[in-house]
């Protein structure tokens, strides 16, 4: 699985293959390094805490300088914050180990992981789409109520009715989104469509775990009908130098015994040819 932290810049558009214009969002992602791996036996699940950002050393807390200790952009720098990436087991990601965007490719699918614009107390027009009362025949100042929000049964209010209240400012998940460009001397990503969040937010952009799974997939059938047309031509060749493999193996076991015991019997005769000479 592959991931990095980035900041969201804006959105514009850039023009495809065939000329069609495509929406694109901006996102700087600089250099990332790990700052700590995680595995299942000692914190309960495998995964790697990544520092993004940078930071000076005095404007810290000393439990953190302590846990940063030896993660360093130059002599005064740390890095900003930390995030968490759940990953495979067996990655060979260790602590100090630098994440740039050389590790994506164009027209790859990725997942980005924002917090959506802040929209404050909102009423249940806005924040559930209610189409509010009438405007005519008695409707005074309840055009944008909500209306009933119980019985006189229950007597009360049921978990879940849809009132007015805080809106946004909610962790936001998008997946399957192509990078459209890669730009690595300015570190810059062009993410086709929208990603959540303002200018300038922090984004958290992972490849796909539905599309990880599918390109692993294919990477096992692949090899597998590499092996099956190893075996068919290796039969093939067998096939047509008309030799059994049971029969190679016999000569092979048969022919040294045969030259040993020649051998000992020129040896015998020898022997002999010289007695009687003498």
């Amino acid at each position: 699985m592959k991931f990095i932290v980035g900041k969201k810049l804006d959105m514009t558009q850039v023009f495809g293959a065939d000329g069609m214009v495509v929406p694109v969002t901006r996102v700087e992602t600089n250099p990332c390094v790990v700052t700590q791996v995680k595995n299942k036996q000692k914190d309960g699940l495998d995964s790697i805490q990544v520092g993004y950002g940078k930071q000076k050393f005095f404007r810290i807390n000393k439990p953190t300088k302590g846990h940063l200790k030896d993660i360093k952009w130059d002599d005064t720098a740390t890095v900003r914050g930390m995030v968490d990436f759940k990953i495979e087991e067996g990655s060979k990601l260790e602590k100090g180990h630098v994440i740039t965007i050389d590790a994506f490719k164009q027209g790859e699918k990725v997942q980005v992981i924002g917090r959506s614009k802040g929209k404050g107390f909102q009423g249940v027009v806005k924040r559930h789409g209610f189409h509010g009362s009438p405007a005519s025949h008695g409707h005074k100042d309840q055009l944008r109520m909500p209306g009933s929000i119980g019985a006189t049964d229950a007597a009360r209010v049921f978990k879940g009715t849809r009132m007015g209240g805080h809106m946004g400012d909610d962790k936001v998940t998008v997946k399957n989104l192509e990078i459209v460009e890669i730009k690595p001397e300015e570190n810059i990503l062009f993410i086709k469509g929208a990603v959540p969040g303002a200018r300038n937010g922090i984004l958290f952009i992972s490849t796909a775990e539905s599309n990880f799974e599918v390109e692993n997939l294919k990477n096992m059938l692949k090899n597998e009908k590499e092996v099956e047309k190893v075996e068919e031509v290796i039969e093939k060749v067998i096939e047509e130098a008309g030799v059994k493999p049971e029969e190679k193996v016999e000569e092979l076991t048969e022919e040294p015994k045969e030259e040993v015991k020649e051998g000992k019997v020129e040896d015998t005769k020898e022997d002999t040819k010289e007695e009687k000479a003498n």
